[in-house]
């Protein structure tokens, strides 16, 4: 019996402690945002994320018209150059990147287009 009541306790407090530990901490939620306007990711966007602040984890979702554009992940050196050495294309009309902490940057390979706009880059906190 004494070991029943020892046993009902120790459940009772891992309770208690679970419920304090939900209660104090901040569950951190994603936002997903659209890249570009109404038409999408396209030409001159390539000040979109203006004003906006963004946090690491949270969700680009690129939208476009898969015969005229692409999204590739690039560096900062491949993002000034417009320039793509790793071939990574991703090409599916809809695509959602999550964002990693720090600067975070991609173009349309599509010939010219990054030179005339089809760029960004973004800070992630």
């Amino acid at each position: 019996m004494a070991q029943g009541i020892v046993s009902a306790k120790l459940v009772l407090l891992l309770g208690v402690g679970i419920l304090c530990l939900l209660t104090i901490t901040k569950p951190a939620y994603a936002t997903v945002f659209t890249v570009g306007d109404a038409k999408g990711w396209t030409f001159n966007i390539k000040d979109w994320p203006e004003g906006k602040s963004f946090k690491a984890g949270d969700v680009l979702a690129f939208n476009y018209d898969k015969e005229r554009h692409n999204v590739v992940v690039v560096s900062k050196e491949g993002y000034d150059k417009c320039y793509d050495p790793t071939g990574k294309v991703s090409q599916t009309g809809n695509e959602k990147i999550t964002l990693a902490s720090g600067q975070n940057y991609f173009i349309c390979s599509f010939p010219a287009h990054c030179t005339n706009g089809v760029k960004i880059a973004v800070n992630a906190s």
